[in-house]
C-alpha cells in the first residue's frame, strides 16, 4: 500500500469540537451545495457518493475520542484507509494540530497518475480547515 501524510495544520477550535463535526459522516452531506446532494448518501457510519460514474463508499472504521478517526473503503475502484488527526496544541486548549493520512492499495499505473496529487489535496484540506 501507497502511504501519504498531509502537511500538519493549526485548526482554531478544540480537539473536541474539531472531532465532534467529523465523527458524524451525515455532516459532510449537510455542507454539500444542493446541486451535490443527489449524489451523495451518508449517516453516522456510511457515507456513499457516485462521482463521474465511479461509486465510492466508506465506513468508519474506529473512532478514538478527540484523537483520531479512521475511515475505510467498503466500495471503491482502490481500496484505502484514511485518518484524520487531532492532536493538541501545547498551552492552548482551543487550537487544534490537524493532520491527515491515507493508505491506497494503488496498481502501478494509478500510483503514477494520482500518487503525487494525493498529497497536495490532503494539504488544501488541511489549509481550508485552519483557514476556516
Amino acid at each position: 500500500m501507497a502511504h501519504y501524510e498531509s502537511k500538519h495544520g493549526t485548526v482554531p477550535r478544540s480537539r473536541e469540537e474539531l472531532y465532534m463535526a467529523f465523527t458524524d459522516l451525515g455532516n459532510f452531506t449537510r455542507m454539500l451545495p444542493a446541486e451535490y446532494k443527489d449524489s451523495i448518501q451518508s449517516d453516522y457510519d456510511t457515507l456513499r457518493a457516485s462521482v463521474r460514474g465511479f461509486t465510492i463508499a466508506v465506513r468508519v472504521d474506529e473512532r478514538k475520542p478527540y484523537e483520531r478517526i479512521r475511515i475505510v473503503s467498503t466500495e471503491s475502484p482502490v481500496e484505502f484507509c484514511a485518518t484524520a488527526h487531532f492532536d493538541p496544541c501545547e498551552g492552548d486548549a482551543f487550537r487544534t494540530d490537524f493532520s491527515l493520512e491515507i493508505d491506497a492499495n494503488f496498481n502501478l499505473m494509478m500510483k503514477a497518475m494520482v500518487g503525487g496529487k494525493i498529497k497536495e489535496a490532503l494539504d488544501r484540506i488541511v489549509d481550508s480547515l485552519a483557514i476556516a
